[in-house]
């Protein structure tokens, strides 16, 4: 079995830290987001799907820091939902404790105002752009602080527009959807094992059971430039989304996940998976978004 390039990411990098407890981030721009929503004035949806949503993230059991992020925007314009609908993330950091959560949060903050204040009509583009935009940003970072070098972060994102759902990748967090009781991985790991199982040379048991396990391949910020992974899927009224990082899914079996997104509501199933990634042994952060389509609406004006 050939060992990974030494070039690939691994989750837990030994990179030395600074000793600084704090460091600003980039803001929300609000302003600029507002203006981004001029562009859609005088759009209407189609169809709005009713949405129920809930996250939960955790330190895990073994951990000193929190990498993991996770963050939303959920819309009331009408015609921002029908450009952009409603958008989830998750985030998982890399390259020790405070570049990993600088990381996972600029990510997701840049994600956000750049997604929205895209002038793109097109949501592919507007997506990718904006994960775009967060590994300049990133990228720049690291190489301003000479101890940020290497960091990075996964992120996973899942839009909800009219009547599609569109899912952005980069790195091993992932996304699922459970429909008439089966789950299926909608994304797919960018991580070294993973690719050897698509490649035919490693079995998922090895894969499963490998020190690398954790080294992954792509990662925002990283390097100058990121290819990301995009999906659609049709949005159906009982569907659940789950997205969420590998603490999640490195202790939780795919059955037991269905188990408990079908049988509780998105609270309580955000809380249970948590408690059962720590009681499997919780060896990493914990971070699990789970979003319901409790219905799809066709908008009627003036309703």
């Amino acid at each position: 079995m050939p060992e990974p390039d030494a070039g690939i990411m691994g989750l837990d990098p030994d990179l030395p830290e600074t000793g600084e407890e704090e460091e600003r981030t980039a803001e929300f721009d609000r302003v600029e987001l507002v203006r981004g929503w001029r562009t859609f004035e005088g759009r209407i949806p189609l169809v709005i799907p009713t949405l129920r949503f809930a996250a939960r993230t955790d330190l895990g059991r073994l951990r000193d820091t929190n990498q993991d992020k996770f963050d939303f925007y959920e819309p009331e314009s009408l015609s921002v939902l029908a450009a952009r609908g409603c958008l989830y993330a998750v985030a998982d950091g890399v390259g020790g404790a405070a570049a990993g959560q600088i990381a996972s949060e600029l990510v997701l903050k840049t994600l956000i105002s750049t997604y929205y204040d895209h002038p793109a009509l097109d949501v592919e583009q507007a997506l990718e752009a904006a994960i775009a935009e967060a590994n300049d940003r990133i990228f720049a970072l690291a190489r301003m602080i000479p101890e940020r070098s290497g960091m990075g972060t996964t992120v996973t994102a899942a839009v909800f527009v009219e009547d599609r759902v569109l899912i952005a990748q980069v790195g091993d967090s992932r996304a699922y959807v459970i429909r008439d009781g089966a789950i299926r991985q909608v994304t797919q790991d960018h991580s070294w094992v993973e690719e050897q199982v698509r490649a035919g040379a490693m079995s998922q048991n090895d894969a499963d059971r490998s020190p690398y396990r954790n080294v992954i391949t792509r990662s925002v910020g990283a390097a100058p430039a990121i290819l990301i992974d995009l999906f659609a899927e049709e949005a159906r009224v009982g569907d659940i989304w789950i997205l969420c990082s590998d603490g999640l899914n490195s202790h939780v079996a795919d059955a037991q996940i269905v188990r408990v997104a079908s049988e509780q509501g998105p609270s309580e199933a955000a809380r249970q998976l948590v408690e059962l990634a720590n009681a499997h042994g919780g060896a990493d952060n914990i971070t699990v978004v789970i979003v319901q389509i409790r219905g799809m609406n066709p908008h009627v004006p003036g309703a």
